[in-house]
């Protein structure tokens, strides 16, 4: 089995390739700002995934990458609500559509988080 079996790093991969394109048509101004912060939030979900994932041996280790994807996607939906909020990001189902998608994650990335809470001993 390899991390690409994952749901959760499946569902990170999709976000983070649709919201960095999504990046890339805000305001200029935005792209390197905001943009860019949503861009690396997004990026380092699916990046914590794999090396938690590479880790899977040392359950401590493991265990901490996934707590810091789950920041990771907090964070992202926190940028995706400044854009929005700023009116950077005006398009309502977009905004929308991203939101509810990285609030699924966070749900499947916290109950991936018990599971391994809760083998870690075994």
């Amino acid at each position: 089995m390899s991390y690409k079996q994952l749901q959760i790093w499946q569902l990170a991969r999709d976000l983070s390739v649709e919201i960095h394109e999504m990046s890339l048509s805000l305001p200029s101004f935005e792209k390197f700002e905001e943009g860019s912060q949503i861009r690396r939030s997004s990026k380092s979900v699916r990046s914590n995934i794999v090396e938690g994932y590479g880790r899977r041996m040392y359950k401590g280790d493991y265990i901490k990458f996934i707590v810091y994807a789950l920041a990771s996607n907090d964070e992202t939906l926190d940028h995706l609500e400044i854009l929005y909020e700023t009116k950077s990001l005006t398009d309502e189902k977009v905004y929308e559509d991203f939101h509810e998608r990285i609030q699924r994650l966070g749900i499947k990335i916290n109950n991936f988080l018990q599971v391994l809470s809760k083998n870690r001993n075994k």
